[in-house]
């Protein structure tokens, strides 16, 4: 059994909680990142595919976004740890932030 430290094992994160936290914000990143770039056909001044709406992006770049969402999220995701680790913003501090009458 590990010893307690403000409700946290003494030794950090296990792996699969790392992994698992570190997905969430990859996937939140990507959304986040899909959009920046992308431009439609008629800004591309290609034809369009018949059928096609008018706002559907006519490049895509998945791997340039996974690139950036990957590089993003794990600057991201080193900040979380290193207040995981170190508790510089804990949950009383965030408590603080919402209204007295909220707060009870």
């Amino acid at each position: 059994m590990c010893a307690q430290r403000g409700g946290r094992n003494e030794g950090g994160m296990r792996w699969y909680s790392i992994f698992a936290v570190y997905l969430l914000f990859w996937v939140v990143t990507l959304f986040m990142v899909l959009p920046y770039g992308v431009q439609t056909s008629d800004e591309l001044g290609e034809p369009k595919v018949p059928g096609q709406a008018d706002s559907a992006p006519g490049n895509v770049s998945i791997w340039r976004k996974f690139f950036w969402t990957t590089i993003i999220s794990a600057g991201l995701f080193f900040l979380f740890y290193l207040n995981w680790q170190t508790g510089w913003i804990t949950r009383d501090d965030l408590v603080q932030l919402l209204p007295a009458e909220i707060r009870g």
